[in-house]
């Protein structure tokens, strides 16, 4: 059997002089070319379970495995990518939208060396990928937030990684752009097979794109697909009026079955 994308076995963290863990007891399996949204509220740990993901922070137990790669090998061999919340430090340099999408491949070649031709053209596939080739020659700092999270995104995929993950990928993006934004990732999960998780704290989001949900606050609360959310799963989530989530998204209102895979069943005891 191939080895997941990503698997957390048991997976806690807690951060120095805190005196709760930020996650506790993660179980969650993400499959080769899925679509998984991990949907919870600010201070819920998805930000921490993406940066343990990466192997940007290490566990305080348990284990969390890329591709049957630690997350450190898996991100320094290029296999796993992330894109963060909108940055300051790209908008601060007189660069274009090309520039900054080669950035990562030109950094793997000799500064005495040109780009090699095929590298340009995965630099030009990926702009084109994410629907950016009219702005390509633009100064970054002249985009929108939209066209600047689609400039990001190219320049992830622009290494071809076998894992995408977006944190927050459409603060401050309308419905309209929202939508769009799902039918790009639609086209790069097809189109580049790629497996793509996205953490959000918007059902919206979520829901647009993505074939499963984790919900998460410290710990998993449930992972169904989008129309299996219920409200009830929702108001373990979040702390706030759920009716002000189902505003604007139709979710079958009926209780989900649970999960019966044995591989996201949570760590009895956890403190939900």
């Amino acid at each position: 059997m191939a080895e997941a994308a990503i698997e957390f076995c048991d997976v806690s963290f807690r951060y120095p002089q805190q005196d709760r863990d930020a996650l506790q007891g993660i179980r969650l399996v993400v499959e080769r070319g899925e679509r998984l949204g991990i949907l919870g509220p600010n201070g819920g740990g998805k930000s921490t379970l993406l940066k343990l993901a990466m192997g940007l922070l290490t566990p305080t137990s348990g284990s969390v495995r890329v591709l049957g790669l630690s997350p450190e090998q898996a991100r320094r061999e290029g296999r796993i990518a992330s894109v963060a919340q909108r940055p300051t430090a790209e908008l601060a340099f007189p660069l274009s939208v090309r520039q900054v999408v080669r950035m990562p491949i030109g950094a793997r070649v000799a500064p005495w060396r040109r780009v090699p031709e095929a590298n340009e053209r995965r630099v030009e596939r990926a702009i084109a990928l994410v629907g950016a080739t009219a702005y390509a020659d633009r100064p970054i700092g002249a985009l929108s937030g939209g066209q600047l999270q689609r400039v990001l995104i190219a320049r992830a995929i622009a290494c071809h990684p076998e894992i995408l993950v977006l944190d927050e990928p459409t603060v401050g993006v309308d419905v309209s752009g929202q939508r769009q934004f799902a039918e790009m990732l639609a086209r790069l999960h097809s189109e580049l097979d790629l497996t793509i998780v996205i953490v959000s704290h918007d059902l919206r989001a979520i829901a647009a794109g993505c074939d499963r949900v984790a919900c998460l606050n410290r710990t998993l609360h449930s992972h169904t697909a989008p129309d299996g959310l219920t409200p009830q799963v929702l108001a373990e989530v979040f702390s706030h009026d759920v009716e002000a989530i189902f505003g604007e998204v139709h979710i079958d209102a009926h209780a989900a079955s649970a999960c019966d895979d044995p591989r996201h069943q949570q760590r009895s005891g956890a403190d939900s």
